[in-house]
């Protein structure tokens, strides 16, 4: 017997129909003798149409209104899971964030983790019921409703399996695995046997969208195992745990990408100590991310630093920039937000010369311009004009052979 924890998001419980077969694939669990906790994220679109609301209320409602509003979205979905499983048979019980609980910062959509209660759980799992928890959702320690932001019902789904102890975390979607990038801009793309952590949280901080990267960082953290399946729960899935020291990792794994990047560039900036920390801790308290980072080198006592952000958070950094810009002498502040960022992601390049020229080489024979770079062990970033995207990818796809299959891994 294992225990298990099954997540769906919204696509798979978009409609009551969805719900009932995702409540199979529950049920098949369940009649296997394993000990099954569910969390599910809002029927199909019901976040958006729940944000949409509140937009056309107020053009700028606040973060705590807007918490209530759309954690309300899972509430819906819980329930009707409950009474699906409850209709075959399996004895389940609803929970909201609060219930379990879910004790969080206070720092409105985007609210970080603190505890989880297990006793309630495991009271349920003893009593022979599936909990079906609320994702995306916790509480303040002033009773506040705060939500994890986008996508953050991987989170819960984690912070359950790691909470109970969980053999492995299923995230349950509309694809059947991780794949070496996005099968609809490169056809021939391959699902993954097996991915490290580390690989999957450069992907997931790249733009894959397959997992939340604040999931995978809670799973490295408490060595929680996540395998994502498709919805259906059939076939392998791709298994997301630590490296394999005796499997010898390829040199790269997969190429991700993000299309909501923007660039930030202030000129004239004062080459002097603590410039730059002016310009970027506003930035930075407005809880606005910054990626890459680039800094020019001196002229006439002044350099140009450049910057990306997420393009949702375009409008609001470039007001902040133009007013830190002001305060610390710049010249003047400029901005695009049509670019993308491309990466290649792999363990195996800890060990192997020549991944950047590579990359820097196929790229350069397409015609596509690097305006910014970040590297880390593992992976190599680059930001180019938005245009550029898809031939970029496909580039650097077939220029790694990703579309050769590997020792182990699927057609």
């Amino acid at each position: 017997m294992a225990r298990i924890v099954q997540k769906f998001g919204g696509t798979s419980v978009a409609t009551v129909d969805h719900i009932q077969r995702a409540a199979d694939v529950v049920a098949r669990q369940v009649e296997a003798g394993h000990e099954v906790v569910v969390a599910l994220s809002a029927m199909g679109d019901t976040t958006d149409r729940l944000a949409g609301l509140a937009r056309e209320i107020a053009d700028r409602p606040s973060r705590r209104e807007m918490d209530m509003l759309l954690s309300s979205g899972e509430q819906v979905t819980i329930a009707l899971m409950a009474m699906a499983l409850v209709d075959r048979g399996i004895e389940a019980v609803s929970m909201l964030g609060h219930q379990v609980p879910f004790v969080t910062d206070s720092v409105h959509s985007r609210a970080r983790i603190r505890d989880v209660g297990s006793d309630r759980l495991e009271n349920a799992l003893a009593a022979g019921r599936v909990p079906v928890v609320a994702g995306f959702q916790g509480v303040d320690e002033h009773g506040e409703i705060t939500t994890f932001g986008r996508g953050g019902s991987d989170t819960t789904a984690v912070a359950l399996a790691a909470a109970i102890g969980a053999d492995e975390c299923q995230i349950l979607t509309d694809v059947d695995g991780v794949y070496t990038t996005d099968p609809r801009v490169v056809p021939e793309a391959r699902r993954l046997e097996r991915v490290t952590f580390e690989e999957m949280l450069e992907l997931a901080s790249l733009g894959s969208r397959v997992l939340q990267i604040r999931a995978v960082k809670y799973a490295g953290k408490f060595n929680v195992p996540i395998r994502v399946l498709h919805m259906s729960g059939e076939g392998p899935g791709t298994l997301i745990s630590f490296e394999d020291p005796e499997v010898e990792s390829p040199v790269v794994s997969g190429i991700a990408f993000n299309r909501e990047e923007a660039e930030i560039t202030v000129t004239g900036l004062p080459d002097r100590p603590g410039a730059a920390a002016a310009l970027l801790a506003p930035i930075s308290d407005a809880h606005i991310e910054v990626d890459m980072i680039v800094m020019n080198a001196p002229r006439a006592g002044c350099v140009d630093l450049s910057f990306s952000i997420q393009r949702a958070d375009y409008e609001q950094a470039m007001d902040i920039s133009r007013q830190a810009a002001a305060e610390v002498g710049a010249d003047d502040v400029l901005g695009d937000d049509r670019t993308v960022k491309i990466s290649v992601v792999g363990v195996g390049m800890r060990s192997h010369a020549g991944v950047a020229t590579t990359m820097f080489e196929t790229l350069a024979r397409e015609g596509i311009n690097v305006r910014m770079v970040s590297t880390s062990e593992i992976k190599i970033s680059v930001l180019v004009d938005e245009k550029y995207l898809e031939l970029g990818v496909r580039s650097l796809h077939e220029a790694f052979g990703l579309e050769r299959p590997r020792d182990g891994a699927d057609m």
